[in-house]
């Protein structure tokens, strides 16, 4: 006998503790990126440095040039930004009903491809009601329930038993009124015999429960011992009906008790059938009456030579929003996949109802599951839409064949065995209220609400996520490539030096970061549930994204030498820094306003869509408006006061991105098809 970290559970646990914290692979890539630049940057200023003496330049002005290059080069905010906009994702999933417990799973809900879900609870709204039964061959019909006198006596055998092979019981309140304690299904069992004047508390007084085998996924039944009133004892069992069978040898037929035959069990079976195929999920009862407890009491002792009584069909309603979600999953190029302990019929049915399973899709059974080869399921995964009387270990081998296709599976999962399925998918998602402590350790997301539709949400929120990062990337680098390409040109064709560092580094603090956080706060494109998901090997430079970067940075960058030249004519240096420095933060506060799509028009998105972007702009302006007005800061960045023409320049000058990006937009050469 094991005990401690060497049992099952402990080694689950062990697995769990040992797990390590990751970097997000968002956050390796800028790591990656801000290397890469650094280095750029780096070599651009030995060449302006070189390019600077060849001209006969001061090596102190040529130095600072270089620093300010290299100042320029590098976004600074790049990394703070995206870890900022992770963190107010995560602090908006929590009012989406979904608690993100690992920021690398924030990255991959937007790339999300396959969902694995389970079906009670998640898919269904786990609240069970018997709605059928059969007894002695016949139908019962629990809708319209029988008066309880006239309940015959093979009904109220099949009532009583099931009743006492029931750990659900009756909670009284305060207010004398009571409600149900316990499991959904076994819950239901309870409702109906209340209803029928069986009240489960008299009934477990009246004949008490003196041993028991519980359920467990692997029998998928339970049996109980109860002392009767004649002194003798009775094994309740109930469970799955070919569970049931395995272990019955005889039938109760109007009264009498006789051997079961193969005609029973067709009839049976074909019974059971009809009511999985009506989405109900169907449970079969047995009892045995013995003289006294074997020596040892488990199911080999107790569960064999039992009297079949009859079958109880229950529904659990589909939640309403599930339909929808399936149907924008699908949309969003996400396959949703059925997981379920029932019958494959029962399941089979319900994922029809809910969308999941369509004509051709495929539905496989546990017991046939498990003797798929390993190459055999990976090759054919992608047919099967249902999982019918699934055990929590067949969970894992789903997990790995659907990853072998290059799938970025969301598994859910309650039970300290689901655990594993749990660690092994992309994003392990447990359920917040029926779910065990150990399945939310194993998990990087916990919906609060158990709801598959907010799984669908955090998809969508991810994809949004994500959406405003690669926002934040483009606008901060296209800024910093018009930056550089100012300075470059100044430097290569001894123009003088358009920009002192403060003021570079006051734009990359004050025009360039306020705006590129707020932009974690864009509400969705219109079309993000209708694009296929991301390719999470896919890195941030698509040839989509390189194009924008490079022409809305050298626009911004030759207004900005424009304003300087300007300037430089008309009054000197001194004025010509001045007009390149405002024109550089102002383009650049109103370039942003590009970035909310990069195929619609600017223009047909309401500014307060985001107010925060709003607020943002108006912030960084005011700053920018107090440097270049008040006397005492002006003095500190050696610029000087402009008159309204320069103004006018400024203005102008400043809208050009604008009209820029909406003319590519309007030319369709602003996006790749690579991108959507």
């Amino acid at each position: 006998v094991s005990t401690g970290m060497d049992t099952e559970v402990g080694k689950i646990a062990g697995m769990l503790q040992s797990a390590q914290e990751t970097e997000t692979p968002m956050g390796k890539r800028l790591e990656q990126l801000g290397k890469i630049l650094g280095y750029v940057a780096l070599g651009i200023c030995v060449l302006i440095f070189a390019v600077g003496m060849l001209y006969g330049n001061h090596w102190l002005e040529m130095f600072m040039m270089a620093v300010s290059l290299a100042v320029a080069a590098i976004p600074e905010g790049l990394q703070i930004v995206s870890t900022i906009v992770l963190a107010i994702g995560v602090q908006r999933l929590v009012k989406l009903n979904a608690i993100v417990r690992t920021l690398p799973s924030v990255e991959s809900l937007g790339s999300t491809t396959v969902i694995c879900s389970d079906k009670t609870g998640t898919l269904t709204q786990n609240k069970m009601t018997v709605v059928e039964g059969m007894v002695s061959g016949n139908r019962i019909d629990f809708r319209n329930p029988p008066v309880p006198e006239e309940l015959s006596d093979d009904e109220r055998i099949l009532l009583n038993s099931s009743l006492l092979c029931t750990d659900a019981h009756l909670k009284m309140l305060p207010d004398g009124t009571h409600e149900n304690a316990g499991d959904p299904t076994e819950t239901a069992i309870v409702d109906i015999a209340l209803a029928l004047n069986l009240n489960k508390n008299e009934e477990d007084r009246k004949y008490p429960r003196v041993s028991e085998v519980p359920f467990d996924s692997e029998r998928k039944r339970m049996a109980t011992v109860n002392q009767m009133a004649d002194g003798k004892l009775r094994v309740n069992v109930k469970g799955g009906l070919d569970e049931v069978l395995a272990v019955t040898t005889h039938i109760l037929m109007h009264g009498k008790v006789r051997t079961i035959t193969e005609e029973d069990i067709t009839t049976i079976r074909n019974e059971n059938n009809r009511m999985a195929k009506s989405a109900l999920r169907v449970l079969s009862v047995a009892y045995r009456d013995i003289d006294r407890l074997p020596d040892r009491v488990d199911a080999e002792t107790i569960e064999r030579n039992l009297v079949f009584i009859g079958m109880l069909g229950m529904i659990d309603p589909a939640r309403p929003e599930v339909v929808e979600a399936v149907k924008k999953c699908k949309t969003a190029g996400i396959r949703p996949v059925m997981i379920t302990g029932d019958h494959k019929v029962t399941a089979v049915a319900i994922a029809a109802e809910i969308g999941i399973y369509t004509e051709g899709d495929k539905a496989v059974a546990g017991n046939v599951l498990q003797e798929i080869p390993d190459e055999e399921l990976y090759r054919d995964i992608e047919k099967y839409s249902v999982y019918a009387r699934v055990a929590p270990e067949h969970k894992v081998r789903i997990v790995k064949a659907w990853q072998s296709h290059g799938d970025i599976v969301a598994m859910t999962g309650d039970g300290v065995n689901d655990a594993p399925a749990l660690k092994q998918a992309d994003i392990g998602v447990s359920m917040g209220i029926v779910g065990t402590e150990v399945a939310k350790d194993a998990s990087d997301v916990v919906l609060t609400d158990d709801n598959f539709a907010t799984i669908v949400g955090a998809v969508e929120e991810g994809r949004r996520i994500y959406d405003n990062i690669l926002k934040a990337i483009q606008f901060l680098l296209s800024a910093n490539v018009g930056e550089v390409l100012l300075i470059f040109i100044a430097s290569v064709f001894n123009l003088g030096n358009p920009l002192t560092p403060i003021m570079i580094l006051w734009i990359n603090l004050v025009t360039d970061s306020l705006p590129a956080l707020a932009l974690s706060m864009d509400p969705a494109e219109k079309d993000i549930m209708t694009r296929h998901p991301r390719d999470p090997k896919r890195g941030f430079f698509t040839r989509g994204m390189t194009w924008r970067i490079f022409y809305q940075g050298m626009t911004i960058g030759l207004i900005s030498l424009a304003a300087y030249r300007i300037g430089f004519n008309d009054g000197g240096q001194q004025l010509g820094q001045t007009m390149a420095f405002a024109v550089l933060a102002f383009s650049q506060l109103l370039h942003v306003r590009n970035l909310h799509s990069n195929r619609r028009s600017s223009f047909r998105t309401s500014p307060m869509s985001n107010k925060a972007l709003v607020l943002a702009i108006l912030a960084s302006a005011v700053l920018m408006l107090i440097v270049l007005f008040l006397p005492a800061i002006r003095d500190i960045f050696k610029i000087v006061e402009m008159d309204g023409v320069h103004w006018l320049y400024v203005v102008g000058l400043s809208f050009v991105p604008i009209v820029v990006v909406e003319a590519v937009k309007l030319l369709g050469i602003n996006h790749t098809r690579d991108e959507y």
